[in-house]
């Protein structure tokens, strides 16, 4: 019989946010697989936990996860640790996860700390809807790909950077989205914790001044509906009528459907732009 792959929650700081259920599953896995031993065996010393423990990060991913499958097959029952949090969430755990499920393998989550999470909720921001990003690519293509595709994004969006890349990012969101709103988390859970809300102006300017220190979680502002109606309208009212009819004219429209789309897209009534076509409602 298959062994159970556990996904254990550490904490992102602060020792006393691990569970009591993670604790006991961590005692009684046959192994624990950690993204990096030399940190994981500070957590596991202070709870005096003597599992055996091996590696699995980002740069063994693919091998070292058909060695765990196999333990697995085995009847082994492995939990698998992150640096902080819970793993899976931007973690090589991503890829031990599907190939056991793949395999036919039961994967279970303990739930626990997560820094997403705990710096959404401390910001401010709307969280009934949000986007997780994570780390934005570091392939410049890519880069330039995802900010396009959070031009309109009107969910608030978390996002994850290192300090020594923090006042560059800065710049790209403020040159791809314009102005926002933006919370900067910084030491979650630990006695320092930071987590000022300002504009993404203001924290440019901050920062020019001010070095970043530690990991940064941003929650950053979704657009905002109403502006970006606002903008396309006048984007559309910097063309004549004639030439917005034409557009949709030559997309194949048929003129009335074409007619429908001008008014809606500047916010006036079918009949003004009826009018200012010099045409009757029949026409």
């Amino acid at each position: 019989m298959a062994g159970i792959l556990y996904l254990c929650a550490t904490p992102i700081g602060n020792l006393g946010d691990i569970t009591f259920r993670v604790l006991d599953t961590l005692r009684e896995a046959d192994l624990i697989a950690a993204e990096d031993t030399r940190n994981s065996i500070k957590i596991l010393n202070h709870f005096e936990i003597k599992t055996p423990m091996t590696s699995y990060h980002e740069f063994n991913k693919y091998d070292k996860a058909e060695v765990l499958i196999a333990q697995l097959k085995e009847g082994r029952n492995i939990a698998l640790i992150t640096d902080a949090g819970t793993p899976a969430i931007s973690d090589p755990g991503e890829v031990l996860v599907r190939r056991a499920k793949e395999e036919g393998i039961t994967v279970t989550s303990l739930p626990g700390a997560c820094a997403a999470i705990t710096a959404l909720t401390l910001s401010g921001l709307p969280t009934r809807r949000f986007v997780f990003e994570g780390f934005l690519p570091a392939d410049k293509k890519e880069r330039k790909a995802v900010l396009k595709s959070l031009e309109n994004e009107e969910r608030t969006i978390i996002l994850y950077e290192a300090p020594h890349h923090l006042k560059g990012t800065l710049k790209e969101l403020f040159d791809a989205l314009g102005e926002r709103k933006i919370t900067l988390c910084r030491e979650l859970t630990k006695k320092y914790e930071e987590a000022p809300s300002m504009d993404l102006s203001e924290a440019i300017a901050f920062y020019e001044s001010n070095e970043p220190k530690g990991e940064y979680v941003l929650i950053l502002a979704g657009a905002d509906p109403e502006k970006k109606k606002e903008e396309q309208i006048r984007r559309f009212e910097e063309m004549t009528i004639e030439e917005h009819m034409q557009m949709y004219l030559d997309d194949g429209l048929e003129k009335k459907e074409a007619m429908k789309r001008v008014a809606a897209d500047r916010g006036v009534s079918k009949r003004d732009i009826y009018r200012a076509l010099n045409l009757g409602e029949s026409d």
